[in-house]
This record gives C-alpha cells, sequence and structure tokens, in this order.
C-alpha cells in the first residue's frame, strides 16, 4: 500500500511487536473474563466481546474505542435486543440456533442492530461490536434477565481491563 493510500485511510502500518502486544493484550483480558464465566458458571465471553477487545487494545485511539462508547454501546444493545425479544413475542421461544431463522427471529434481529445504530449514531457513540451483541440477545442466544445482567458485568470487565492495559502501556490517547 503506498503512503498516499494510507494518509487516505488514516492508517499507519504497525510494526510486528505493536501487533504481538495487541493480541497477547487480547487474550489477556478475554481469558481473564472467560476465568471469571468459568468460577461464576456464567457467560462471561461471548462473541461480541472478542471485537471490542481488538478494538480496545488494537487501536485504542479510535473515538469508537473509547470505554464509553465500548459500555454505552453494548448497554444500549442489551436493552434494545431484549425489547425485540419482547416486542416480536420471542420470550418463550427456542434460541434461532436451535429452532433456525423465522421472521420474527429476522426481523427482531435486524431490528436490534438497526435501532442500537441509531441510538449510538445519536448519541455520537459508536461502537460497532455492540450490533453483534443486539444480534446475540434478539436471536435468543442470550436473552434472559440474569444472563443479560451477567453480560453486563462481562462487558464491564472487558472494558476496564483493556483500558488498564492500554493506558499502563502507554498506549492511550486520553
Amino acid at each position: 500500500m503506498t503512503a498516499g493510500r494510507l494518509a487516505l485511510w488514516g492508517r499507519q502500518r504497525k510494526k510486528p511487536g505493536e501487533a504481538i502486544l495487541a493480541a497477547v493484550l487480547s487474550l489477556v483480558v478475554l481469558a481473564i473474563c472467560g476465568g471469571v464465566g468459568l468460577a461464576l458458571k456464567q457467560p462471561w465471553l461471548f462473541p461480541s466481546l472478542g471485537p471490542t477487545a481488538m478494538l480496545l487494545v488494537g487501536a485504542p485511539k479510535l473515538p469508537s474505542a473509547r470505554p464509553l462508547n465500548a459500555v454505552i454501546g453494548h448497554f444500549v444493545a442489551l436493552l434494545v435486543g431484549y425489547g425485540c425479544i419482547l416486542a416480536f413475542g420471542l420470550t418463550q421461544a427456542q434460541p434461532a440456533p436451535v429452532v433456525g431463522l423465522t421472521p420474527a427471529y429476522v426481523f427482531a434481529g435486524s431490528t436490534a442492530v438497526a435501532v442500537t445504530m441509531v441510538i449510538l449514531e445519536l448519541l455520537q457513540l459508536p461502537h460497532p461490536p455492540a450490533g453483534a451483541t443486539a444480534l446475540i440477545v434478539s436471536l435468543g442466544i442470550l436473552d434472559k434477565p440474569p444472563v443479560l445482567l451477567q453480560m453486563a458485568g462481562a462487558i464491564v470487565l472487558i472494558v476496564v481491563l483493556s483500558w488498564l492495559a492500554t493506558a499502563l502501556l502507554g498506549r492511550r490517547s486520553s
């Protein structure tokens, strides 16, 4: 890629050491979160935490990697996803991966992501991994209120650990 293209996209090539450091930090924060989940026998490790950790430790200076964006983004997604479960009458339904996609799940999932996106854009707090959280909840994968509270705890833990790791290494801009 030419220097002009790099400037156009606002990217800078990372050195191998920086990439390895980001990978190790992601591994550590996700492993800690997973360890808490094992100890509590609760889902403290779920798919949208992976991209959140990658963003927070791999690109900590991006606006969407701010801790506030991550926490608010995922919390909005949890609430909107659950709202869609309620609105589309899916509270007693088996999860989409078990029964397959139904029209109700398609509408619940697509609505959850769209509404989450609108809210985060209006708040000027974008965090793309929150879209995955909206889908996880609205497709019934993790959708019961006690589990949503566990997910909220995991989100806070990932954000705090990622912020601490990058701040201690001097990789945060703010």
